[in-house]
Parts: C-alpha cells; structure tokens; sequence
C-alpha cells in the first residue's frame, strides 16, 4: 500500500504543517480579515451543494475528516489518523476527541456516518462516495466506510469542498432527500468548522466569527470573516487595490488580472488550484455530421491557435492544457499528441476526409456559448475555422439554463466550455469521456464520445490503490482521448487568488479558498 492511502498521522503533525506552504511561527492573533465572492451565495452546506462558492463559506463552517497540503498529500483534520484496509474496502476514521459543533454538542462517528448518507443522497457528484455501502459506527470517535470496491479518490474526496461533516441532530428533523432545503443551511447554520455564522444576507455579505471552542488550540487566529459579494468585477478590482478587501479568490478576467499585478500591495497569483482543475475547452459533438470524422477534427485543432487564445485573447494569465486532466494534478500527462497550428494540415485532412473547398467554403457549422466571458475566444474560433473553408454561425443562448439544455441533450455541434476536475478523475474527469454517461445534463459526456479501451482505462484506475499504477493507466487515458479529439483541449481557466501584503499565510493550497483558513492571519 503506498503512502497516499496509507494515512496514519499523529495529531501533533496537524499542528506543525501549515496547509497552504507556508509555516508561521508566530501568526498574529484577532483581527478581521474583509474577502470578496464574484458570486452570490445559493446554499451554505457543501455538503449538499457543489461549487467554489459554496465551498469558500462551508468550509469555515464545516469541519472535514481531511485537509490537503499544496503537494496533494492528506493532512489529519476531524480525523486525526486513518487506515485502508490491504483490500481497499475499509477505510477507518479515528476522529479527534474534542470536536464540537457551534452549538456545544459533541462531533461523533454518527455525524459521519449520517453526513455520508446526506451527501450520497444530496450532492451532484455521485462517484465520491458511489462505492461506500455503510459507515460502522462501534464508538463515538470512529467511523468505519465500508466499500463494495477500492475506491482510491475517497481520501481527496473527504477534504472541505466535497465532505462536510453536518450535525445530525439538527439535519436529521428532516427526510434525507430534504436536507438540501433545509433552512437551516443558511440561517442559524451549525458546524464544527474554525468560524460560525454571524450573518448571511442574499446578494450582499457572509460574516463569520471566531469558533472559540474549535478543536484545534489556538484556531484560528482571525477574530472574524467578511465574505462581500461583490459580482462586478472592475468594483472589486477598485475594493482590492484600495484595500477596502484585502483577499479574493477565482479572479479570472484577464485585464483585472493584469491591471491588479502592477499594484504594489497586492500579491496576484495563480497557485492554489489544482484541486478545482478549471479547464477551458471546445466540446466538439461527435456524432454531428462531419464532426463524426476524426479527420475534420483533427483539422479543426490544427487551424485553432493555442497560443493566439492564450497570449492575445487570455493575456498572459492562462496555461495550455492538452488533456481533460489539469496540469496540476499528478495524473497530467502532457507527453501527448499536441496541434501545432498549420493550415495547410488542416486543409489536407479536410480533403481527404471527403470536403473539398467550394469557392471558398467546405461546409458550416454552429458554435455556442453559455456566458458572455467566453465570446471572444468563441469569435476567433468563427474566424480561424474561416481560413480552411468551414462557415460557422455563432449560436447565442438567451441564458445560461438554456445553453446547459442544449448541451446537455447534445443539440449542438462545437461550443467553447468550462469543465472543473473536482480534484481526483473519477469526481470531475470521467464523466466526460464515459460512454455510459452520454447526454445525460450539461457537463456529462456531451460529446456522444464512446471508445472501449478509454472505458475500461477508467474503470481499472478507479480501484487502483497503487499510485503509479495509476498514472500509467491515466497516462494511456489522456494519449487516447488526445488523438480521438471528442474535446479539444486548451488552456487551464485562469483563476487567481488576490491578497494584501496584510494577509499572512494566505490559503494557496490545491483547493484555493475552498480550504478551512484557520491558518491565515492580518499582520501587524
């Protein structure tokens, strides 16, 4: 067994290891630490909710039974060691014996078990705890998962943004199935987390304070939190280089990027990622006409500019992605079949694929795009395709629901899109490629993509415990899907996380701000 599932970690290493990267040794205590959210706020429970922001407040209010430094290694957090069995289907849970939720009432295993059950039944990605068939619960401080296969991403899937524990005896008033809705998600809200609920206004703020009784002494070291909405992006541009915010996360729009970097004040970086995966790439339907011809996208790829999207269109501010795994995952495998730009490819594949140029036009296809921040790489796809004689008719959607509709029940032929990884393959990667998972909603295989061996390379890393093994199996996955292009696969979306040189120890680990920042402090 390797070490990755291996986890025995004496609760002392909590206390040593500052997730994030950075070890302060004396962290100055109190303070209110002012951060923004780009969006509004649906739900406080990650627990039945998925999404960075949902998962920026629930993880301060939640505690999880893992936290992960920026090395993709599993650090002690509610459970402060763990084993898997030699068989992989038992995973045990030794929890802390001090934990309380907000309200004073002890954490135990049955708020495990109880948590497991809510987010099997509640959240969107079914494959994180799919194959947990039980929790055993013989004492109040272990758990015990009880698997009907290995299931190697159960580890990363039980760090905040995916797990958190909820107190059954206040969720439990209701059928399972209602938890999503319960009103206690938002108002009143309870967790074991290092920050409880003060305030949550729809449209306007979130305003945590201090968990004084938070299992880890000394945590953490803010008195308080204020998360502002703050949905234009130039107003929290102005808030940052003001200081009127002193941390943001997810920032993604080039220009703001590029325009807060030359503030003096401000630290503007990428790091902290790895665990959301964000990548941009055009969905290509492979069941739509010439589509269906490996040879059109081949040619397609081959007239798109990587480096045009990424240096004109992104600025500076992204990474090439070739895979549908983000490069910085441990599973990337950028050895694989890369598109340079060369129109005269293109041009030839296009014609041996049975199109030859009519005047200066070969066939037409649609493109479309379910938010206005992706219309300008949209455009120069329209444009780039042009070269090499396919007509495409940018397609708009009135909103977002309707542009998920079409994608999701494969009524396009390319669209420009955004697709997380959700840290391990088998939450965010496989159920794009599945061929079991086809048209089935936005953001499943919308590409009617289906290729035996890219099944079975999914199955078998599923279960595989070794994390070589693994890779390999990984590695032949991503070479396979590189060279079928049902996606063609361009750059990582460039989210950025902005703070204040006031910020100490700020959360740059792979889940960014989705991470418990118990740890980060105002400088004095």
């Amino acid at each position: 067994m390797t070490p990755f599932f291996k986890g025995v970690l004496a609760s002392a290493v909590l206390a040593a290891v500052a997730v994030g990267g950075q070890v302060r040794a004396e962290p100055v205590t109190g303070g209110t630490l002012v951060t923004v959210l780009g969006t509004n706020v649906r739900n406080l429970n990650s627990a039945v909710q998925s999404g960075i922001v949902t998962g920026y407040p629930g993880a301060q209010l939640f505690a999880s039974p893992l936290r992960y430094d920026e090395d993709w290694t599993p650090q002690p957090y509610l459970a402060e060691s763990w084993d898997v069995s030699d068989d992989g289907l038992t995973v045990t849970l030794n929890l802390v014996k001090n934990a309380k939720f907000h309200d004073g009432t002890p954490l135990t295993s049955e708020d495990v078990a109880f948590s497991v059950d809510v987010i099997k039944v509640n959240h969107p990605f079914k494959s994180m705890f799919a194959p947990v068939e039980s929790v055993e619960t013989p004492d109040a401080h272990t758990a015990v998962l009880k698997l009907s296969k290995p299931h190697p991403a159960l580890l990363l899937a039980m760090s905040g943004q995916l797990m958190s524990i909820i107190p059954k005896h206040i969720y439990g008033d209701v059928p399972i199935e209602e938890v999503k809705t319960h009103p206690r998600n938002n108002e009143n809200t309870v967790g074991s987390g290092p920050f409880k609920l003060v305030e949550y206004k729809s449209g306007e703020h979130v305003i945590l304070e201090r968990f004084d009784d938070f299992f880890i002494e000394g945590r953490p070291y803010l008195d308080k939190v204020v998360m502002r909405i703050i949905t234009d992006p130039a107003a929290r541009a102005i808030a940052y280089e003001n200081g009127e915010v002193h941390m943001g996360a997810f920032e993604q729009l080039p220009r703001i990027i590029n325009r807060l970097k030359k503030v003096d004040s401000l630290t503007v970086t990428p790091e902290g990622y790895g665990g959301i995966g964000p990548l941009d790439w055009l969905a290509i339907n492979t069941t739509a006409g010439p589509l269906a011809d490996l040879r059109v996208r081949k040619a397609i790829a081959h007239a798109v500019d990587k480096d045009f999207i990424m240096n004109a269109l992104m600025q500076g501010t992204a990474s090439e992605s070739r895979t549908g795994i983000h490069p910085d995952s441990p599973f990337y495998n950028a050895e694989v079949e890369n598109y340079e730009l060369d129109l005269d490819k293109a041009n030839a594949l296009l014609d041996e694929a049975g199109f030859p140029m009519d005047g200066d036009s070969r066939f037409g296809l649609t493109i479309d795009f379910g938010w206005p921040g992706v219309k300008p790489q949209v455009e120069y796809v329209k444009a780039a395709l042009k070269k090499v004689g396919i007509d495409v008719t940018v397609r708009a959607s009135a909103d977002f629901p309707t542009w998920a509709k079409r994608m999701g029940t494969m009524d396009f032929e390319l669209s420009w899109d955004t697709v997380f990884n959700w840290g391990d393959p088998v939450i965010g990667v496989h159920r794009t490629y599945d061929s079991t998972n086809i048209a089935k909603g936005v953001w499943s295989n919308t590409q009617g993509y289906a290729n035996d061996r890219v099944d079975e390379l999914m199955a078998m890393a599923a279960v595989e415990s070794d994390s070589a093994k693994r890779k390999a199996l990984y590695d032949e996955f991503q070479a396979i899907i590189a060279d079928e292009l049902p996606v063609y696969h361009v750059n990582t979306l460039p989210y950025h996380t902005v703070y204040n040189e006031k910020v100490g120890n700020p959360p740059l680990g792979i889940w960014g701000t989705s991470t418990p920042i118990d740890m980060t402090y105002l400088k004095q």
